[in-house]
């Protein structure tokens, strides 16, 4: 099968990439490469027969046309978008354009192909979205996503995903077009951007500086290893059934304090201060404006559906994505440099 992948140069999309490769999948890569994307994230498949690199913007459709003409792929998957919240608050203009037009656009430009092409019955796109759309939880752990939870989002960026969402469902009722949507919780790993959240512990920790927590550390998330996320991503896509969305979560709810005494834990074990702890590096900032309190996701329908469920729990996906770190300085460094990473954002509101 080959695969189009857009945003293949970003967090998720690139570990996306290199495991389509692996799976003997053919990839065509589409990333505008801007201020979070890397091609550092797929080096390890750039030399690869079955890979492929365009870069476009996807709020450019004459672009877009041009790809799916001279690459003609069996499949779409949908990742590029602009995803970090604090800047959706700083900035939302980028996340209507991109995350709404955007898909839009490529929507449109995957109608046409697969028009074009004789409507071919095994094409899909694959949009892939977060479950940020949903909105806020309570504290009850009984209380989780389902897949028929109303939409309520409530940051420029999770309202962006939703109108997306909204967008793909609407294509394939008028038009007819093969969609599957999933919604993920939160990923970490190799090669995440180093503006969000752990990675920031971590390199901050590294450096001496502060490790901020927004609030009192409360909220809590449900963290997603990203290599999972990659398999369960091209589980969707071979098995899914059309019109049909997929909650993907990683069924590890921890708060945002003990995720990062957690990350400090892992720490002082491979790189150990001289003196005390890295949790003596730890300060409470000012909360992030209309802060969710909790996402936690029901994988129900995808484990019994779809028979995935993630491999690695998160003591372990952190451990290894700390020694990530600490192994490639030469990543990370650099991009350090670009906009806004290091700064506090999202305080405008």
């Amino acid at each position: 099968m080959k695969i189009l992948v857009t945003g293949g140069a970003g967090f998720i999309g690139s570990a996306l990439v290199r495991h389509a490769i692996a799976a003997g999948h053919g990839v065509v890569n589409l990333d505008a490469l801007t201020y979070a994307a890397c091609l550092d994230n797929v080096a390890s498949v750039a030399g690869s027969p079955l890979y492929a690199f365009v870069q476009a913007d996807i709020r450019d459709r004459a672009a877009l046309d041009a790809a799916f003409a001279a690459h003609q792929p069996d499949a779409v998957m949908h990742l590029a978008a602009e995803s970090h919240v604090d800047r959706s608050i700083d900035g939302p203009g980028d996340f209507i354009e991109t995350n709404i037009t955007g898909t839009y656009n490529m929507l449109e430009a995957a109608r046409a192909y697969w028009i074009g092409q004789g409507k071919p019955q095994g094409f899909r796109f694959h949009h892939i979205s977060t479950d940020e759309v949903y909105g806020s939880l309570p504290a009850d752990p009984s209380v989780k996503f389902t897949e028929d939870t109303p939409y309520d989002p409530r940051s420029p960026y999770s309202a962006s995903k939703a109108s997306s969402d909204h967008l793909v469902r609407a294509w394939h009722e008028t038009y007819g077009l093969p969609v599957v949507l999933s919604n993920c919780s939160n990923n970490y790993g190799p090669y995440h951007f180093p503006e969000k959240l752990i990675p920031v512990i971590i390199l901050n920790a590294l450096a001496g500086k502060a490790l901020p927590i927004y609030g009192d550390g409360s909220n809590v998330r449900d963290w997603l290893y990203v290599e999972d996320h990659a398999e369960a991503l091209l589980t969707v896509l071979q098995k899914g059934r059309l019109g049909r969305s997929y909650n993907i979560g990683g069924e590890n709810e921890r708060s945002n304090l003990e995720l990062v005494q957690t990350l400090c834990g892992i720490l002082d074990a491979l790189r150990p201060k001289p003196a005390g702890s890295y949790t003596d590096q730890i300060t409470f900032v000012t909360d992030r404006p209309g802060h969710d309190a909790r996402y936690a996701i029901d994988p129900s329908r995808i484990r019994q559906e779809l028979g995935w469920r993630p491999s690695v729990t998160v003591e372990e996906g952190l451990t290894r994505t700390v020694q990530w770190y600490l192994d490639n300085e030469a990543w990370w460094r650099p991009l350090q440099a670009r906009a806004g990473v290091g700064e506090r954002l999202g305080v405008k509101a």
